[in-house]
């Protein structure tokens, strides 16, 4: 009985863990390949779209024009009677000399409607960040309302910096 059950027992080699190592590294490999393929043809055709809107409308070199004179302003009523001053230089920067010539020429009634904005300010808020930002922000509202109205021209300033904003 005992030779009966040997024989009904079968011996089976062992499986080579090789291949099956071989089989999930070559999956792995497949699927980081194709993964890598998808995010580089995905950039590619963004870079082009981006490079086809560049190619459209080429931006020109910025024009930069500086206001002689600083902008001074006394802060008296606004700062409950104690003595406070502001004192603004700037730039001013369009991409067409057109719009800068136009500045050039208006620049005297410009600068009255920047002296006005500037004196309706609040000494405390000019003293924060946000209150700069805001106010660069309306320079350059008031400027450009100023020479679509002197000029009728819709071309704009792009941008007014301030160079030295001093304020005691």
């Amino acid at each position: 009985m005992a030779e009966e059950q040997k024989d009904d027992i079968e011996i089976k080699p062992a499986k080579s863990k090789k291949k099956l190592v071989l089989i999930i590294a070559v999956i792995v490999l497949v699927l980081v390949g194709a993964g890598a393929a998808f995010f580089l043809m995905g950039d590619d055709t963004a870079n082009d779209d981006a490079t086809t809107e560049s190619a459209e409308a080429p931006k020109a070199a910025p024009i930069y024009y500086e206001v002689s004179d600083p902008l001074i302003i006394n802060f008296a009523q606004q700062s409950n009677n104690a003595v406070r001053y502001l004192q603004v230089k700037m730039k001013v920067m369009a991409r067409e000399q057109q719009v800068i010539d136009a500045f050039a020429l208006h620049e005297p009634a410009i600068i009255h409607e920047l002296l006005l904005l500037f004196y309706s300010q609040n000494y405390d808020e000019l003293s924060t960040t946000e209150g700069t930002r805001a106010l660069q922000d309306a320079t350059l509202t008031t400027i450009n309302q100023q020479l679509t109205t002197l000029t009728g021209n819709v071309t704009q300033l792009e941008a007014v910096y301030f160079t030295s904003l001093v304020m005691q």
